[in-house]
Parts: C-alpha cells; sequence; structure tokens
C-alpha cells in the first residue's frame, strides 16, 4: 500500500465558465486538461478547503470568496490510502499564478459547462 496525503480538487466556477488547467503528466505521458489540484505534504494537517484555495491561486491565480465540499474521493483504495476533497470555487476573483517548478509548462483556460462536459465524453479528460 502507498500512503500519501490527502489531496484537494477544485472547480472554479465563475457563474458562466469553468476554469480548468493543462500540463504534461508523465505517468500517461500526454497533456492533460484537468481541474486544479494537488497536495502539501509539508502541510499535511491544512484544512480541506485552505489546500484548495492553496492549490487554486498556485495555479490559476485566482481567489475564491466561497469554496463548497461537494465530495471525497477515494484515488485508487486498492494501492493507495489517499483520499481527494473536491470543491465548487465560486465568487472568483483574477490575480497572478505561483506554479511550482514542476508546473512551469501549466496553462489554464475558461470552458462552459457544455464544453467540460463534451471534453469528458470525447476522453480530452480523462481518469486514467
Amino acid at each position: 500500500m502507498v500512503d500519501k496525503p490527502a489531496y484537494a480538487l477544485v472547480m472554479p466556477y465563475d457563474g458562466d465558465r469553468f476554469r480548468l488547467v493543462e500540463q504534461f503528466r508523465y505517468p500517461v505521458g500526454a497533456r492533460r486538461w484537468e481541474f486544479p489540484q494537488g497536495t502539501a505534504p509539508d502541510l499535511a494537517d491544512t484544512e480541506p478547503a485552505e489546500l484548495a484555495a492553496r492549490e487554486l491561486r498556485e495555479e490559476t491565480g485566482l481567489s475564491a470568496t466561497s469554496f463548497e465540499a461537494i465530495g471525497l474521493l477515494d484515488v485508487a483504495p486498492g494501492m493507495t490510502s489517499q483520499r481527494g476533497w473536491v470543491f465548487l470555487a465560486t465568487g472568483i476573483s483574477e490575480g497572478q499564478a505561483a506554479p511550482e517548478h514542476e508546473e512551469q509548462d501549466m496553462r489554464s483556460a475558461r470552458f462552459s459547462r457544455e464544453d467540460v462536459e463534451e471534453m469528458i465524453r470525447s476522453g480530452v479528460i480523462a481518469d486514467d
């Protein structure tokens, strides 16, 4: 079993569109569109909503006035204890992103709900 810290996945929604990020994911050898997400192993006791706010700001530069917890995911319960909190972030305001070193190739874009649904159906957004 692999023991990893919890992560937060943030679905930033400005009332019209969602903000996603795209980056190269080495384990699958491809660029992927996904919602901002991450862990903070050095801050394992961080509240999930605080972690969500940190990841949102770091990856997109966005901040939000509300983080609504909408779910909890088990990443791969047969292999790891890692769990992920899912948040809907609203009350969005723009800022400057501060990506980590390995996220320097990351970009972000806004997509309508219909676009996100089509990206899921077509495999552009995948959970491999």
